[in-house]
């Protein structure tokens, strides 16, 4: 057992892996700043019943500006989840947020842990599959070509590069975790499977960005928590990523096909334009991590839906978690 930090605590995953880690008997420290990147108060619905656990502390500050030094003194693992999410407002203006919250906020951690050396037993990135763009190939393996084509893949690669420059030169023992498209409970309002559902649930209108045929790897988040976990107590040569996939590559028209027979009702879609900077495809090998970590995806898409479904439900009545 040990006491851990969780950046990003108040967050869909982040949220899920505090509360995975208390069940594993450990102390951890939540970090968040509940930016308004989406409604705070989600934030909070999803921490809400951490608080009440006596092993976890929610420390709300910014990590870009609080003394990390002082967060950081008995802390043995550090879960880096903390990010500024979503490829369609990456663009533009907003850049200069992505820049500051995934690569300068990232940095700074790196170089506040960078003097614990050996008393740091684990630092955890949580990386993206938009770090490879348009693959070349499928299922797309850890040493393909990195492509981003969006500036948010840009920052999240720029985030893997300095946390092996890191574990490199000064022995941090650090891991990134290239998660392809994670859902499941506190699923992010912005993220497709969740807008889908609540648009199926409402009798609304559902938007799909261009033709529906471009595919997915899901990931359940029960899969991306375990990836977490196993990552924790599994040394890795330094600076390693792993690709984190649900092992489902599916097209999205035939995704909404599954949702629409978990909720029992047809969805009314539109098309529109694919955004700019969604990659067509994507498909994680995971070969390294089943030989690293001995980790195989164990939730499948109809079941994971399903437990979404149920979840969206409660979520949309106003229940509590």
């Amino acid at each position: 057992m040990g006491r851990l930090l969780v950046t990003g605590a108040a967050g869909f995953i982040g949220s899920h892996l505090c509360e995975r880690l208390l069940h594993a008997g450990h102390d951890v420290i939540g970090l968040d700043c509940f930016t308004d990147a989406y409604d705070p108060a989600l934030k909070r619905r999803n921490v809400q019943p951490l608080l009440a656990k006596s092993r976890f502390r929610l420390i709300e500050e910014d990590l870009r500006r609080v003394p990390m030094e002082e967060i950081l003194d008995g802390v043995d693992a550090v879960f880096h989840q903390a990010a500024q999410a979503g490829v369609r407002t990456s663009w533009g203006g907003r850049f200069r947020d992505y820049l500051s919250a995934n690569v300068e906020a990232t940095q700074s951690l790196l170089e506040a842990c960078r003097g614990r050396g050996a008393r740091l037993r684990r630092f955890v990135y949580a990386s993206s599959s938009s770090v490879y763009g348009d693959a070349e190939r499928f299922p797309t393996a850890e040493d393909d070509p990195k492509l981003p084509v969006s500036p948010y893949g840009v920052t999240k690669l720029a985030g893997e590069l300095l946390v092996r420059l890191y574990a490199v030169q000064y022995g941090l023992p650090a891991v990134s975790l290239r998660y392809f498209t994670v859902y499941g409970p506190r699923q992010r309002p912005d993220m497709m499977f969740h807008r889908f559902f609540r648009a199926i649930l409402r009798n609304e209108e559902i938007v799909v960005y261009g033709d529906g045929r471009q595919t997915r790897d899901f990931t359940y988040i029960d899969d991306a928590i375990e990836a977490n976990l196993r990552a924790l107590d599994t040394p890795t040569e330094p600076g390693l990523a792993l690709n984190i996939g649900g092992g489902t590559r599916i097209g999205i028209e035939e995704a909404l096909g599954v949702m629409e027979r978990i909720a029992g009702r047809k969805a009314a879609i539109r098309h529109e334009d694919a955004s700019p900077g969604d990659a067509r495809h994507t498909a994680a090998s995971t070969q390294a991590a089943l030989r690293l970590l001995g980790l195989r995806p164990a939730v499948g898409l109809e079941d994971g839906l399903a437990r979404m479904h149920a979840w969206m439900i409660r979520y949309l009545a106003g229940e509590p978690e």
